[in-house]
């Protein structure tokens, strides 16, 4: 199976990973703001959402096992961690919202941990700097939200 994969996001692909960044910031500054909406929206917004979008980094790792590369020998390792983030993120969904925010900005940052390990080995470490950034972002929005409404 052949891989067509850019090596580093295009500005289109930058954009959008920005765009993405709304609904962290947007949700943590409400919550603190419980006059305009209530915490628990706020909070649960928060972190359904950073369960969304640790199930969608969880689901790279299946597209990258399914193109074959770079060896069959790293695979099942690769199957196991691509439907890690959404089981754990949906663990974290049966917590309180302020622990639940807590254990999502930490398993953002795990699987940041885990994109720069395998990331390389198919030649796609371009992508760390803008996954970095969205990473620092997200899990600061979480922290900040289960701050605003603890």
């Amino acid at each position: 199976m052949t891989r067509n994969v850019p090596n580093r996001p295009s500005a289109f692909i930058y954009g959008l990973g920005l765009a993405g960044l709304i609904p962290f910031v947007g949700l943590a500054a409400l919550s603190w703001v419980p006059e305009i909406m209530s915490e628990s929206f706020s909070g649960r917004g928060l972190a359904s959402y950073a369960a969304v979008i640790l199930s969608f980094l969880g689901a790279i790792y299946w597209g990258l096992a399914m193109s074959g590369t770079p060896s069959d020998s790293t695979t099942d390792r690769i199957w196991l961690w691509g439907v890690s983030p959404s089981v754990l993120a949906w663990l974290a969904q049966l917590l309180p919202e302020f622990w639940a925010l807590l254990l999502l900005s930490g398993l953002l940052w795990v699987s940041f941990t885990m994109d720069r390990i395998y990331y390389p080995k198919y030649q796609l470490q371009g992508w760390l700097p803008m996954r970095l950034l969205l990473t620092t972002v997200a899990s600061f929005s979480c922290v900040v939200g289960g701050l605003g409404i603890r």
